[in-house]
């Protein structure tokens, strides 16, 4: 059992880095600059963090464990 948990956290460390290449990488493409670029990264994080609370749900997570998976997972997703 401990060994399926720590392999999803890995598998959705790695789909947070996956994302942050994402955003950033769209960003670029659409070449975005200044505020424009800055509106769509918000909006990328704001994106992220309605996936990462799924993913919380979907594992079950409640209180101060789903708040730092949350945290975290958004981060990665958006590169920060």
């Amino acid at each position: 059992m401990k060994r399926l948990l720590l392999t999803a956290f890995a598998v959705c460390c790695m789909a947070g880095a996956a994302q942050a290449q994402s955003c950033n990488l769209q960003a670029t493409d659409k070449k975005l600059a200044g505020a424009a670029k800055a509106s769509f990264l918000t909006k990328c994080e704001k994106d992220a963090g309605a996936a990462c609370d799924k993913q919380a749900a979907d594992r079950k997570l409640a209180g101060a464990a789903k708040n730092s998976f949350t945290k975290k997972c958004v981060s990665d997703a958006v590169g920060g």
